[in-house]
């Protein structure tokens, strides 16, 4: 099976400082959701992995978190694309969550949950919490500029091996060559 991990707010859909709170504000990058048919149809098992700390600051409940990713469900099925998988961890920055980005705990779940090592498994974000996880997990940082992602780059420090593209479409142009 091949395997990739994608963080969505800021990969797949534009972000916002004041956080998605609703599937109104759940809006694709353009050209995100054909990369992740694109993916699919180059054999990869797509899932994705976030933190959506908005429910722990009790911004949104988990039946709004539901509402936003079926939005983005129903538009990925029009374009020919599938998620298998959304895991999310609810928990703030303070919580110090072993599941919660920057730590591996998510990425170590999907891993176990689809019995594959993560072993050089691509793992984009557009934030160097993303890269870290990925890094302290094994697999292959990923970087987009999208979102917050040309921010990170210009911060510097990110984990050794981290690959740069400009987008998602990136990501699966080269992914699936």
């Amino acid at each position: 099976m091949k395997l990739v991990i994608l963080d969505r707010d800021g990969v797949i859909n534009v972000d916002s400082a004041q956080f998605i709170k609703s599937p109104e504000e759940w809006k694709p990058i353009p050209g995100s959701l054909e990369a992740i048919a694109r993916l699919n149809q180059a054999g990869y098992t797509v899932v994705v992995a976030t933190n959506q700390s908005g429910i722990g600051r009790g911004l949104f409940d988990m039946a709004t978190l539901n509402a936003i990713n079926a939005k983005m469900h129903k538009a990925l099925a029009q374009v020919g694309g599938r998620i298998e998988a959304v895991f999310y961890c609810p928990d703030t920055a303070e919580s110090e969550s072993a599941y919660r980005k920057p730590a591996p705990g998510m990425l170590l779940e999907i891993g176990e949950r689809f019995a594959m090592p993560l072993e050089g498994v691509p793992a984009v974000g557009d934030s160097l919490r993303d890269l870290q996880a990925a890094a302290a997990a094994n697999a292959q940082p990923m970087l987009v500029l999208t979102g917050k992602g040309q921010k990170t780059l210009e911060s510097g420090g990110l984990p050794e091996g981290t690959r740069i593209f400009a987008d998602l479409a990136a990501v699966a142009e080269t992914l699936a060559a």
